[in-house]
């Protein structure tokens, strides 16, 4: 019996100590992303005045009014992210809204492959990854 307590006593101790030890691994595991999740970056504070007048054309090149009608950026360095996606999130809008007939296999994210592809141009264009 006394060796049968000892034997429970080192194994709850053990036990103990690999709890501790858990958790700070357990931290580093976390950290990594799972596999095939995508890692978001945060968007910038900034853009860059030039960036957001050409992810302005790239748009307007693609047919968004929005971004047609929409003043290029003068006589400053920079402008905060919410110009850029303000106009991101607009032309997708109108695009979805434009392209809503097309069949499904002519459509990426509600909206026509070029339209698609005009968006994440842009959006690449001024170092915005959320919208």
């Amino acid at each position: 019996m006394r060796f049968a307590r000892t034997g429970l006593a080192a194994v709850v101790t053990a036990g103990a100590l690999a709890l501790a030890v858990v958790p700070a691994s357990a931290a580093v595991v976390s950290t990594h992303q799972a596999a095939g999740a995508h890692a978001v970056a945060a968007n910038p504070k900034t853009i860059k005045a030039a960036a957001y007048n050409q992810a302005r054309s790239i748009l307007a090149n693609a047919g968004s009014q929005t971004a047609a009608k929409s003043h290029p950026v003068h006589g400053k360095p920079d402008v905060p992210v919410s110009y850029g996606t303000s106009l991101l999130a607009a032309a997708r809008d109108e695009f979805r809204h434009n392209d809503q007939h097309l069949p499904a296999k002519d459509k990426k994210s509600g909206m026509s492959i070029p339209h698609y592809n005009a968006i994440h141009d842009a959006a690449r264009t001024m170092g915005i990854d959320r919208w």
